[in-house]
């Protein structure tokens, strides 16, 4: 063998021995889809020689799975990035450090070629040229990929959980967003709307029960929408297979095993149909609870987020889910200061607050993000202000319907799914049932991944707290 070539060998063993020992570390911020994304990487990187890790400080590879639905998401992200650069410039020289998301698509050449914050930025639609790309910075490039697919649904790879509970875990069945609400970012950085072909959602939940798991969420910007096989007018795209919508694939699941749970994220008003409530109402191993966003209580305001319905269409839907699930729970998310949005707009989402009495509310100031249609169509003149006193209202009526929720709880027997300890004591378990409360109660011998009744005898506006009952 000739001297360059034995160089050139050895230099390929070492890239490969390098590749084996590596060490990746993942962060993920903003929605459950994203920490669904990470374990996805995961999977990818470790076919790939990169095994992960919970300390930063010792990783050869940083990546930071990303959101851009807030500026304060995207400031906390800029902040965490130069905490890393700080890092490799003081102990890690060779550190890689990536984003990933829908950051990564926003603000790639700011991120990549101004603030030099990283090495690689990678689109959500480009997770599998992560192996290649990473190869090119170890070269001394600059790595980016950023174009969004129609097709790309990652269906047959096979997380990395990163949950190490192994209690709950998540499936992705569908990506992108045809929805263009007017506030949002989402269609822009994550693409077209594609649903999973159902046999691997249902293969995924088979294995995650095998393994252990008692609780999957089936996950997607919109999964009302999920079609398979089915166009968007209705129509049937291959009349050799079947066709499966949301409420046929919940159905497919449920029948995994009636001992796994299944919840779902996220529904949207204008698409909820009636005959995914009675699927949900009939399977007791679907929870009977719904997020349902409502963003305003008034239909001006609705129309300029495009949302697509009216206060009356929103509340006929909470009707249906009363009526078919009278125990069902429901939460929600409300925008407070939208573009133009006058006091008595704000007051009728404080109304529909009051009428619907939510669980639980994720609640928000309104932010402009770049490229949206509320930035070209509107201004963002509410006053900061005014927005900050509107969202204290909000959250006020809140914290008393999730306490008037709760307290209706007392009394009453509860079959809960047995996550782990308390995070107050280690002599207490936490669990969620079927509405998805939090439920804290006496740990004896007890293990997680079980099942068990729990009577309610105290509540806070954020917790129950009972007794386990005919243990």
């Amino acid at each position: 063998m000739l001297e360059e070539e034995r160089q050139g060998e050895a230099t390929l063993l070492k890239r490969e021995s390098t590749k084996k020992s590596r060490k990746l570390y993942l962060e993920s911020y903003g929605c459950a889809m994203n920490f669904a994304d990470s374990e996805i990487v995961a999977s990818i990187m470790k076919e790939n020689g990169f095994e992960t890790t919970g300390n930063s400080e010792e990783a050869d590879l940083i990546l930071i799975n990303t959101c851009s639905i807030r500026d304060k998401a995207e400031q906390r992200i800029r902040k965490r990035l130069m905490q890393f650069n700080t890092l490799k410039k003081k102990k890690r020289s060779n550190m890689m450090i990536g984003i990933l998301g829908c950051m990564a698509e926003r603000l790639k050449e700011q991120l990549l070629e101004e603030e030099k914050l990283v090495d690689l930025v990678v689109g959500p639609d480009a997770y599998r040229e992560l192996p290649s790309l990473v190869e090119e910075v170890t070269d001394g490039r600059k790595a980016v990929n950023v174009l969004l697919s129609r097709e790309e649904t990652y269906a047959e790879i096979n997380p990395v959980r990163l949950d190490t509970s192994g209690v709950t875990a998540f499936i992705s069945i569908m990506r992108g967003c045809d929805n263009m609400c007017s506030f949002c970012v989402v269609p822009f950085t994550r693409g077209r709307e594609r649903s999973r072909d159902p046999e691997t959602i249902v293969h995924e939940a088979k294995y995650l029960f095998e393994q252990g798991y008692r609780e999957v969420t089936l996950l997607g910007q919109n999964v009302d929408s999920y079609r398979w096989n089915i166009s968007k007018k209705g129509e049937i795209l291959d009349p050799e297979k079947e066709t499966v919508n949301f409420a046929q694939l919940m159905e497919k699941v449920a029948l995994v095993n009636p001992e796994l749970r299944i919840r779902f994220s996220t529904s949207h008003p204008k698409d909820m149909t009636d005959d995914v409530l009675h699927i949900m109402a009939k399977y007791e191993n679907i929870c009977k609870y719904i997020h349902l966003p409502v963003q305003s209580g008034n239909t001006d305001v609705l129309k300029r987020m495009n949302r697509g319905y009216t206060r009356e269409w929103y509340m006929n839907r909470i009707d249906a889910i009363r009526r078919i699930m009278p125990t069902a729970a429901i939460s929600t998310d409300i925008i407070a200061g939208f573009c133009n949005e006058t006091d008595e707009e704000h007051a009728e989402t404080l109304s529909i607050m009051k009428e619907v009495v939510y669980e639980f509310a994720y609640m928000y100031k309104y932010s402009e993000r770049p490229k949206t249609l509320a930035e070209r169509k509107f201004e963002d003149d509410v006053p900061e202000a005014v927005k900050q006193k509107r969202l204290e209202e909000i959250i006020a009526i809140q914290h008393e319907n999730s306490f008037v929720r709760n307290k209706a709880s007392l009394g009453k027997t509860f079959k809960v799914l047995v996550e782990g300890f308390s995070k107050k004591s280690d002599q207490m378990l936490f669990g969620r049932n079927s509405q998805n409360a939090v439920i804290v109660f006496d740990r004896g011998d007890i293990q997680p991944k079980t099942y068990v009744d729990v009577r309610i005898n105290e509540c806070t506006s954020a917790t129950l707290i009972g007794e386990v009952v005919n243990q």
